[in-house]
């Protein structure tokens, strides 16, 4: 119902929409905001002194105990702060080419390791969104949950027709407290900005900024839930990929805060190893979830925008499955052409003139004034590391400061789509390194099946080889 500003609020009483961030009211904070703030200007210190103070190398770089102690600590104070800073270890977990790998390990357990809420909690908004009892909705459901996230924790249960399914039910006054936590972490990134340059390079600001527009879209669970939906109607428009699944969604049990959803059973990526898969190629596992993804990015629009390590399983059955669409993304169909472009190049014949071409289409390169065939040069070395390398071995963090350099040589910002696919590339590159260490994404045939299909199937007439289902 509408608040007193007329705007569409949750049983929470907290905006569903993205907040002004920019333009906090601190003189509307109470002590525990005032506190919050104090925390969290502790914690982001202590992360930025392990990214950016170069210690010496006669006395704390030799210590490498007390680097590892100091991320235990982020990560303690993550998990303090709650699930918007959880959110935040995530990413780091997630894309340790980023950010320091000391940092990126200790957030691991961020994964799928953060608090529950009470089921006494989560049993009232469930019953709230879905206007019965837990009795009358459920055959059974088990208060201990199957996993907790920052956001959302999920709970097994049965519905009365006998259908497996699970719940995934958001944690109380979590807009609430989200609110808080992005205006106070807007401005510690303004001021991060203007003393340190690493933070103006990554435009910390704006990292708060999409973390806000991002948290608004992820906290809409009937909008997740079309999201995930329509990812699976897309899945099998070509007949294949038979092998990648997505859960269906029971949309008599989902609701503001709920979604309810086919279980499935399996391992999440980021926990197994080459050895866990019960004799499965690991390495095709990984191509066929990369697969459906690719096909997503670059054919269908929407696509899977969060595929952290919690959020791609190895399925018990032998299948892929992608979870959790809290965030999606969608590129426009020119950038789609352009990334097809660039595809086509890496796989075929290196020259990425074509895709040159079409960024000049789009107008972004007004800034400078070199030809099509120097543009395409300029692309060929910004991506032949991702597109042309083992997956395993693409340094993110040399990939990100490139992309930030070609955008201030052609006079403008590093282009938003180009680094979304990147940031989304770097969340394969942990698994890679243990499941598919010489697989080079740029060069396989599979993937590309149906992206370029003309391309591929002459390819594969004359090398005589047969891709895998």
């Amino acid at each position: 119902m509408p608040d007193a500003m007329g705007r569409d609020t949750d049983s929470d009483g907290a905006p569903t929409e993205a907040l002004d961030i920019a333009h906090p009211d601190l003189t509307h904070f109470g002590l525990e905001e005032l506190g919050r703030a104090a925390w969290i200007t502790v914690v982001i210190l202590a992360a930025a002194a392990i990214a950016v103070v170069r210690w010496p190398v006669s006395w704390l770089a030799k210590r490498r105990r007390f680097t590892v102690s100091l991320a235990e600590g982020v990560v303690k104070g993550f998990e303090a702060l709650g699930p918007t800073f959880v959110k935040l270890g995530q990413l780091m977990a997630s894309s340790p080419g980023v950010f320091p790998p000391v940092l990126a390990d200790a957030c691991l357990r961020l994964l799928d390791g953060v608090p529950p809420v009470p089921a006494h909690k989560a049993r009232r908004v469930i019953e709230r969104d879905l206007g019965g009892s837990i009795a009358e909705l459920f055959t059974s459901f088990d208060d201990v949950p199957l996993s907790a996230a920052s956001v959302a924790q999920v709970h097994a249960c049965v519905l009365p027709d006998g259908r497996e399914a699970v719940v995934k039910v958001q944690r109380p006054e979590i807009r609430r407290r989200m609110r808080v936590d992005l205006r106070v972490a807007f401005t510690g990134a303004s001021l991060l900005e203007r003393f340190f340059e690493v933070f103006r390079i990554a435009n910390a600001t704006a990292v708060v900024r999409d973390l806000d527009e991002l948290t608004a879209e992820e906290l809409d669970s009937a909008a997740e839930a079309l999201r995930q939906q329509r990812f699976r109607d897309n899945l099998y428009v070509f007949g294949d990929n038979s092998h990648v699944m997505v859960p269906d969604i029971y949309w008599s049990h989902c609701g503001p805060r709920v979604i309810c959803m086919e279980r499935v059973r399996g391992t999440p990526v980021g926990r197994i190893t080459p050895g866990d898969l019960a004799g499965l190629d690991s390495e095709l596992q990984l191509r066929r979830g990369v697969k459906v993804w690719l096909e997503a990015v670059v054919l269908q629009g929407p696509f899977h925008g969060d595929v952290h390590a919690g959020n791609l399983w190895a399925l018990d059955d032998g299948r892929v499955g992608f979870l959790d669409f809290g965030i999606v993304g969608e590129l426009p169909e020119q950038w789609r052409e352009v990334l097809r472009e660039m595809f086509r190049a890496s796989l075929f014949d290196g020259n990425y003139t074509e895709a040159a071409r079409r960024i000049r289409m789009l107008g972004i390169t007004e800034g400078t004034t070199l030809g099509d065939k120097l543009i395409g040069l300029q692309l060929r070395k910004l991506f032949e590391p991702i597109l042309g390398r083992g997956a395993a071995r693409v340094d993110l963090s040399k990939l990100v400061a490139s992309l930030v350099e070609t955008g201030r040589r052609w006079g403008i910002a590093t282009p938003e789509e180009l680094v979304l696919f990147g940031k989304q590339l770097g969340y394969f590159e942990r698994y890679s390194a243990a499941l598919a260490p010489e697989w080079v994404l740029g060069r396989d045939l599979f993937l590309f099946r149906n992206i370029l299909p003309e391309e591929v199937a002459a390819a594969v007439a004359a090398r005589n080889i047969a891709l895998p289902d």
